[in-house]
């Protein structure tokens, strides 16, 4: 059965990219993005949905809202256009306004899952016909969405490579040299997202539990399929699930309860493989411990070559590996 989501989350997702731009800033050259400050990779919220995004899409089949679709005029469909494609026109072109817009919603939230995990705020601009008369009515859906990430953080300070080589054609008609590729990579960064399921704003979408399965299965396989140029060789290595029994309540911050075990005494830019380090979860389980009773399973994948000890975890916690066949 693919009941309503009921209970709330907290997500913690670890994962690793080598030679590679895990997420281009448009800013500043497309180079990976780092905090001068801190020397630390920074991976927006938005990078890591489209990563689920475009795997439930192309993998798993299922229909999403934020896609570029271009039109047979060669242009590229707007977001009121994409609106739209969830009208029936033939049943509502004589309804109103809002008739119209609870249709688009409805039909929305039916079909998109991306909508229903994350949300979106659709703008409107609406024929309604009155007699004789139409009129174009504007204005929009705004749902809020009940999975929300934090930008995604490297776990360690990150070295920024500038590579140089050269390209397949003549870099004009007649020339007798080829052009020049240049580009920015990071020979490696393990990154950590958290994000929180919140029951409430579930409640809005219509999120199902079978939902945030394919969720799951987004963040672990959406990152690991995801072979572009800038983005071969993102492999997941953790994927925490909290799941809480006490409504509106979580710890937060599980992020910050996880870190690389002994850092301070290691060069943190050398860092190049996952099988280098092992990662600290003695904060983690401590709080986990603490706050038992208000827990009712962890969620848990670990990829085979990480290094981590969750022991004393209370038993009384249950665990389940996450699957995904």
């Amino acid at each position: 059965m693919n009941s309503n989501l009921k209970n709330r989350s907290e997500l913690l997702f670890l994962y690793d990219i080598k030679d590679a731009n895990p997420n281009g800033d448009p800013l500043d050259e497309n180079k990976p993005r780092i905090d001068e400050e801190t020397g630390i990779n920074i991976v927006t919220d938005v990078r890591l949905k489209r990563t689920i995004r475009d795997y439930l899409l192309n993998f798993k089949g299922e229909e999403i809202f934020v896609k570029e679709i271009t039109k047979e005029d060669g242009s590229i469909q707007d977001a009121k256009q994409r609106a739209e494609d969830f009208l029936n026109k033939d049943e509502l072109k004589e309804k109103d306004f809002t008739q119209q817009k609870e249709e688009i919603k409805k039909s929305i939230l039916d079909q998109c899952i991306d909508v229903r995990l994350f949300g979106a705020t659709i703008p409107l601009d609406l024929s309604i016909k009155k007699g004789n008369k139409t009129d174009n009515v504007t204005g929009s859906i705004t749902l809020t969405g009940p999975v929300q990430f934090r930008m995604g953080r490297s776990l360690h300070k990150v070295e920024l490579k500038h590579i140089k080589g050269t390209g397949a054609f003549a870099s004009s008609k007649g020339a007798t040299q080829k052009t020049f590729r240049e580009e920015d990579i990071l020979p490696y960064s393990l990154i950590s997202f958290y994000g929180i399921i919140n029951e409430n704003a579930a409640k809005d979408t219509r999120l199902t539990e079978n939902d945030v399965k394919l969720l799951l299965d987004g963040i672990w396989n959406g990152t690991k399929n995801l072979i572009s140029r800038s983005k071969a060789g993102q492999m997941p290595r953790l994927l925490l699930k909290v799941n809480y029994t006490e409504e509106n309540y979580h710890i937060g911050d599980l992020d910050k309860l996880i870190k690389i075990k002994n850092l301070e005494g290691i060069q943190q830019e050398k860092i190049r493989d996952i099988g280098e380090i092992e990662l600290d979860a003695i904060n983690l389980v401590e709080s986990l411990n603490s706050k038992r009773e208000k827990i009712l399973s962890i969620d848990l994948a670990i990829d085979e070559r990480v290094r981590i000890y969750l022991e004393g975890l209370d038993r009384s916690i249950k665990i389940n590996r996450i699957s995904f066949d």
